[in-house]
């Protein structure tokens, strides 16, 4: 009875071994696909790699910015660099909403303090995410925390799973379709880093053009939601002593209504925050938007946000004393590493708009 008994008893964990290990086998595929399948945003929109890109940044940031594609597009922090020293990074994506901002500010001060915040305030207009694919462009690339989750619930649309954030194959099951050379190249390996501390670079131009009459609400007045995380922002920032700047960036469109204007300025008197309108400045910042904007006067390009950057620069450098960075050898050798590689790519860019007409990489993007 003993010998059948320890019998049986191997055979019990002979199966358990390989139920084991074609359970492990399974995981192991399902891991791979997913690693495969998530979208690397190499080819086009490279936009999505921008949360990510910030767990690479070498050095804490006196100034942070924060915002949809208003702040990325539009403030250079290698032209703050090399103008003023000035440390700083941008946390924004597309269409970034406001509770998002919050969320990432949150959470980048798990990692550092800076002396200032810089928000832009377009988002405050925005009720809700026009589609998912934004959203996973502001988290897939987020670290897994309390912060994550919390911004994913405040802000995920109708439809949207928490089960598809936590397991992405989900979500992308159906790629293989759509799978680039890109897709097999960094599935295994990391990224190259895409912006220039937050920057989107473009060098082409598309003159301003005039944009259709928006259509008229009945109300103006910005979402409670949107104004109750802006307060959690500005009390996120006191608590940690940081000093928090408001601002609207010199973008056309969608058209900055006097009721906003309003409201923003009624809040930042209450609350004692710097507020600053740079439509309001558009000839002092010296910005020609024949020249200035890549897309018509919706975003500025890298001409338009180098003078942005050198004007803004000037003024927050006065007003907090950000420290001059560039005498310190250890920052100074990647910053200006950054900007070299920075430069290169702007006069790239140039020479090939000027020789086609546009910029092929972003092209299929915008067609």
């Amino acid at each position: 009875m003993k010998h059948l008994s320890l019998t049986a008893d191997r055979r019990l964990r002979r199966r358990y071994g390989i139920v084991s290990a074609a359970l492990a086998v399974f995981l192991g595929a399902v891991w791979l696909a997913q690693l495969l399948l998530v979208p690397k945003y190499m080819d086009n929109v490279i936009e999505g790699n921008f949360t990510e890109e910030y767990y690479n940044s070498h050095f804490d940031h006196e100034l942070l910015m924060v915002g949809n594609c208003e702040a990325y597009e539009n403030i250079s922090p290698m032209k703050l660099w090399e103008e003023y020293g000035i440390t700083s990074y941008i946390r924004g994506n597309s269409n970034q909403l406001i509770p998002q901002s919050y969320y990432l500010l949150r959470e980048a001060l798990r990692y550092e303090k800076p002396k200032v915040v810089l928000l832009n305030i377009q988002a405050m207009a925005v009720e809700e995410q026009s589609s998912e694919e934004y959203n996973r462009m502001v988290f897939d690339g987020m670290r897994w925390s309390k912060d994550k989750w919390q911004g994913i619930m405040a802000s995920r649309t109708e439809g949207e799973k928490m089960a598809d954030y936590l397991f992405p194959i989900l979500r992308y099951h159906s790629r293989w379709s759509e799978l680039s050379e890109a897709d097999f190249s960094y599935a295994f390996r990391q990224k190259p880093t895409k912006s220039y501390n937050g920057y989107y670079l473009r060098a082409d131009i598309r003159p301003y053009t005039e944009f259709p009459a928006e259509r008229r609400r009945s109300d103006y007045t910005f979402p409670e939601k949107n104004v109750e995380y802006l307060e959690q922002i500005v009390r996120l920032c006191r608590e940690n002593g940081i000093k928090l700047v408001l601002m609207k960036a010199p973008s056309m469109y969608p058209v900055w209504v006097d009721p906003y204007e309003e409201q923003i300025r009624e809040f930042a008197d209450k609350e004692g925050i710097y507020y600053i309108n740079t439509l309001e400045h558009m000839d002092e910042i010296g910005l020609d938007m024949s020249a200035d904007t890549y897309d018509e006067g919706l975003h500025l390009n890298v001409y338009g946000a180098e003078k942005l950057s050198v004007w803004l620069g000037r003024d927050l450098k006065e007003r907090y004393g950000l420290t001059d960075f560039r005498k310190e050898e250890g920052v100074a050798v990647f910053y200006n590493q950054r900007l070299e590689e920075y430069r290169q790519e702007s006069k790239e860019q140039k020479e090939e708009f000027e020789k086609l007409g546009y910029i092929r990489k972003y092209k299929a993007q915008e067609e």
